[in-house]
């Protein structure tokens, strides 16, 4: 399993290549942002018709994850739908393929500002919680400490052997861990941006996602 060990508020956990938060000593995983749905919801809209195989890639390579890592707990930190109306047109497959990957197992809805409401997928649904010293929410608050977020969809960019390479990426500083984006169709922030660079200090550090996760200093 492709992965960097970090420390964060006193907790040892580690970011998978795949984009996914593993936290051993809790058997916790967490994913942000999956966004299952979007492309039907860009087609549903009005704009361009995208092939609709995101929500099983995603859900396969979650599904490789929870496998890789047995957890006795998952935390999906807020927009895991990219509307409620994706959650409502999701295929018979989809669900089942989310009722048999929460089975056995505790599931936390974490809500976001694309699906703010229940959803009759099982689990629990919350708008943030807290597990040991760690508080899970979606988006990101000014005051904080020891804080995992999502919503930026953060990404980081690499100079290696003579070529840029950016890739999704795990912010985090010593009060905030914000993690990439897991779903197939997501755009990204890159680390350099203004809105990201106000909310971690000099001293954050980016983890690369990919086959060979690497940890630099945050670009700015």
């Amino acid at each position: 399993m492709n992965e960097v060990t970090f420390s964060f508020a006193g907790q040892s956990l580690r970011a998978l290549g795949s984009g996914a938060l593993w936290w051993p000593d809790q058997r916790l995983l967490c994913v942000s942002d999956l966004h299952l749905g979007k492309s039907e919801r860009i087609a549903r809209r009005g704009g361009p018709t995208l092939p609709p195989y995101d929500s099983q890639e995603t859900l396969t390579r979650l599904a490789a994850d929870i496998a890789s890592t047995n957890p006795g707990t998952v935390i999906c930190l807020g927009d895991s739908f990219d509307d409620l109306d994706a959650s409502v047109a999701m295929n018979t497959t989809e669900k089942r393929d989310i009722t048999a990957l929460q089975a056995g197992r505790k599931w936390i809805w974490i809500e976001g500002n694309h699906d703010p409401g229940p959803i009759d997928l099982g689990g629990s649904h919350l708008s943030e919680c807290k597990i040991g010293p760690l508080t899970f929410r979606h988006i990101a608050q000014a005051q904080t400490q020891a804080e995992v977020s999502g919503h930026y969809h953060p990404k980081a960019r690499l100079n290696a052997r003579g070529r840029a390479i950016t890739r999704p990426a795990f912010l985090v500083d010593h009060t905030r861990l914000i993690l990439p984006a897991y779903g197939t169709y997501t755009g990204g922030m890159r680390s350099s941006d203004q809105v990201l660079n106000a909310l971690l200090d000099n001293q954050a550090l980016a983890i690369l996602t990919g086959p060979q996760p690497r940890i630099i200093p945050m670009p700015r």
